[in-house]
């Protein structure tokens, strides 16, 4: 019997199996809504048989976008947009979930496929912020400080943007924590050169993440899970890395986090990362064994057989998939077909399942 095509059940929430759709920024919403882009895009992956569909990381204000084009949840406006995704991705029989994130100083740039760079106010861009006034790399504005009034002020926008989730249908939250965004840049001593309450050692390094984690965790009903996604080493020497990672993910499961999603890097732009097909999986099991709180692998997974004995094995709960989905949306269905496990079509596709 496959281990990756058993249930997974986190609160009174069942995934009917152990893969899961990455957030994925797709740079194509208007004003911070999703488009007929996101209903297709997350959709096709719900009808082909993932167990939970994140949608990207959608920003809890308007300055903290990615770019332009990313999604947000900041509004009501928001809410309508995003009821009937989530709507469609549950009727394919998928968890219907979205990563709430802030982007801090790695705020307004551009699409990729328009290079990336930063976007200036000139632009319709805006003045990223940050725990402290260094900037991402050479060309990107140094951010505005963060006072601690604003921190606050952050903490509520991740909390009410929780209840709009709720809102909109969605079943789970995830937290973006990593890739060099606001929570990453708060926990990585490459990035907080603070010296009050928020930087300075890993308890106070931590204190924003967490004020974070146990608001999205209050506001979100009690019956759903939360997760959130941590970059677990910065991959730079003296930068965050796993006993750090280890220490937050009790905190964070203390908080109430159901699942860490365990991701890497993205703090600086000349981090040496060791790509590799599961590259990231040994800090997912690490994890999951020393923090004693589900995970999730991510990062170069591609076949089935490899998806499987890192579920079998127990060195994740699941497992999620990025640029895999984006290639075959239908992984899961040809994943189940490889390992002789059941798995559901959609009737109107039956008559391909032979």
């Amino acid at each position: 019997m496959s281990a990756l095509f058993q249930p997974l059940r986190l609160r009174e929430v069942t995934l009917r199996n152990r893969i899961a759709v990455s957030p994925m920024c797709q740079y194509s919403a208007r004003e911070g809504s999703p488009t007929d882009w996101h209903l297709v895009h997350l959709g096709s992956r719900a009808v082909g048989g993932a167990g939970l569909v994140l949608a990207e990381a959608s920003a809890v204000s308007p300055e903290g976008r990615i770019s332009p084009d990313d999604t947000g949840l900041w509004s009501e406006a928001h809410v309508e947009a995003w009821a009937p995704i989530a709507r469609f991705v549950e009727e394919q029989g998928a968890v219907a979930g979205i990563q709430l994130a802030h982007a801090g100083r790695k705020a307004s740039t551009d699409a990729p496929w328009r290079g990336g760079r930063p976007v200036g106010e000139d632009a319709g861009g805006w003045r990223p912020v940050g725990p402290s006034p260094l900037a991402f790399a050479d060309g990107y504005p140094v951010p505005r400080e963060l006072s601690a009034g604003e921190i606050e002020a952050v903490v509520g926008a991740f909390r009410d943007s929780a209840r709009r989730a709720e809102e909109a249908g969605f079943r789970l939250v995830e937290i973006h924590m990593a890739h060099g965004y606001l929570l990453h840049q708060f926990l990585s001593p490459l990035t907080n050169r603070r010296s009050d309450a928020y930087g300075g050692s890993i308890e106070n390094r931590m204190r924003f993440p967490l004020e974070v984690a146990r608001a999205v965790r209050e506001a979100f009903p009690v019956e759903r899970p939360v997760f959130a996604r941590v970059s677990a080493t910065d991959w730079v020497e003296g930068g965050w890395d796993l006993e750090q990672s280890v220490a937050f993910a009790v905190e964070l499961r203390e908080a109430g986090v159901d699942l860490v999603d365990c991701s890497s890097g993205g703090t600086v732009p000349d981090a040496r990362v060791p790509l590799a097909p599961g590259y990231q999986v040994p800090v997912a099991a690490a994890i999951r064994e020393r923090a004693r709180i589900a995970t999730g692998a991510v990062g170069l997974l591609t076949e089935p057989a490899q998806a499987e004995a890192i579920v079998a094995e127990g060195e994740a709960d699941l497992v999620l998939l990025a640029r895999q989905m984006l290639r075959d949306p239908y992984w899961p269905l040809h994943a189940a077909r490889a390992l002789g496990a059941e798995a559901r079509w959609p009737v109107q596709y039956l008559r391909a399942r032979s």
